[in-house]
């Protein structure tokens, strides 16, 4: 009964915008998220039919139950895999259960289905065509590629080699399975393969993770024996990849506010087999970034909360993720976090990412921020990648299901400008709310670029001034190279 009434408190927390689903069930503590996440989800897709068959059996006068707990046994008796309580709480179900289930059927026959999928409104119903793959992340810390690749075909599965064209995705069915077409060490499942129970998931060789999520760790790639800050750690799977992509060699600071998630991220780091890693439950805002102890962090992965529109069982959340107000408080945070990352010293490459579909908690984010640190600029990311950012950021990546087979995400990364070079401004305009605002766009310019800046710039009575700028920027390229 534990799982229903959890699923019905985050259920009505959901409703009054007291968080993001995702957010309040890996805040809730318990045992089994997987299971938890997925009832909440499937029960708030079918929440209006659920509503209708409540109201005409009178289900509430007649047990006195709450409505959203209602809801998910309702949901689990009818749609589910059955009512999972025992005692008095099964008994009530199944003495109504011919109630309920003559009320389901009397909505399919006027609606005219036949299937209850049929029932969800149209926007959940496409959703449910935008079908994810399930992927596979190989822990290189524990195993190899071709290990894992060797295993699973020992076991009855069927490698068909790296995919070429993101279409090859979509024909994925039963055993069969591919390596990823852009990202290393990723393996490509039918969205109906489970690997929960599975031994290599077990002992840490596999981490299930959506491929948008491996885009971080993966583009800010630091350096073996490096220093790195993972900013808003929890639940881990990012600290992780960084971890495999640094060979557990040197420093990976962790930070994380949540004392429970920062618990529960230390055993997934423990059967991963990372060893590098420094855990914080420490608030990043409040880390000191002059502090001797991050003298040599050069690279920060920065995932902080947003609204996580762009997870697909979280569509329907729609009231919530088109709130003005809680969005603008999400971007205020996020930006503070974003300058906070640039202001430790040493610092030259920052990955910014969110699982947000929203300009505001993106583009608008790095936009505000390179406007506030000039000293910083886009680094243009895979070239290939099938989404952009909105323009003019088409340096950075979305993703999303209809795009590039993932969540929704988005991804961008700042890096400082090399000595001596100055930010060029030019004036872009972005939505916002349905309304054009101005907005800086800055990007460190091209020695063409500078050298005609400087040349518009400079008054023709003093040629001496330019003669000796260029001299001094010709000494400077003699220095770098």
């Amino acid at each position: 009964m534990a799982l229903y009434m959890k699923a019905a408190e985050i259920l009505e927390k959901a409703e009054q915008k007291k968080g993001a689903v995702k957010t309040l069930v890996y805040d809730s503590k318990f045992q089994n998220i997987k299971q938890l996440f997925a009832l909440v989800c499937e029960t708030q897709k079918y929440s209006s039919v659920l509503q209708e068959i409540i109201d005409s059996t009178k289900f509430l006068k007649e047990t006195k139950l709450r409505i959203h707990l209602a809801k998910v046994l309702v949901y689990d008796l009818l749609i589910g895999h059955g009512v999972k309580c025992g005692g008095a709480w099964k008994t009530m179900m199944l003495k109504h259960r011919s109630r309920l289930q003559a009320a389901l059927a009397r909505i399919k026959v006027k609606r005219k289905v036949s299937r209850n999928q049929d029932l969800l409104p149209i926007s959940f119903q496409q959703a449910q065509a935008d079908v994810i793959p399930r992927y596979v992340r190989v822990n290189t810390l524990k195993t190899t590629l071709d290990d894992v690749i060797d295993y699973l075909k020992r076991e009855g599965f069927s490698y068909q080699g790296t995919a070429i064209r993101l279409e090859d995705l979509d024909h994925l069915s039963g055993k069969t399975f591919l390596c990823d077409l852009h990202l290393q060490d990723l393996l490509v499942f039918s969205a109906k393969m489970d690997f929960h129970d599975h031994f290599l998931y077990k002992a840490g060789h596999i981490i299930l993770q959506d491929k948008a999520s491996c885009l971080p760790a993966f583009l800010l790639k630091p350096q073996v024996g490096s220093h790195v800050i993972d900013a808003c750690a929890a639940p881990g799977n990012k600290t992780s990849h960084l971890a495999a992509i640094m060979k557990n060699k040197g420093k990976l600071f962790a930070f994380d506010l949540d004392a429970k998630r920062l618990s529960t991220m230390s055993t997934l780091l423990l059967r991963a087999g990372v060893t590098c890693h420094q855990l914080a439950n420490q608030d990043f805002l409040k880390v000191d970034p002059q502090s001797s102890e991050y003298k040599e962090v050069e690279s920060i992965l920065l995932d902080p909360s947003c609204s996580g529109s762009g997870m697909v069982c979280l569509r329907d959340e729609v009231s919530e993720s088109q709130d003005d107000g809680r969005l603008q408080a999400l971007a205020t945070f996020q930006l503070r976090c974003l300058n906070h990352a640039l202001q430790f010293p040493q610092v030259q490459r920052v990955v910014y990412s969110t699982c947000s579909i929203h300009s505001q908690e993106n583009e608008e984010v790095v936009s505000a921020c390179l406007q506030q640190n000039p000293g910083f600029r886009l680094v243009h990311l895979l070239p290939n990648w099938p989404e952009r950012g909105h323009e003019p950021f088409t340096q950075c990546l979305r993703a999303s299901t209809a795009k590039t087979r993932t969540h929704g995400f988005f991804v961008a990364m700042l890096e400082r400008c090399p000595p001596g070079e100055e930010n060029l401004q030019v004036i872009t305009t972005l939505p916002s709310g349905g309304e054009e605002k101005q907005d800086t766009h800055q990007s460190c310019p091209s020695d063409e670029e500078q050298e005609n800046t400087e040349t518009a710039n400079e008054q023709p009575t003093n040629p001496s001034s330019k003669k000796k700028r260029r001299r001094n920027r010709k000494k400077h390229k003699k220095q770098e190279s």
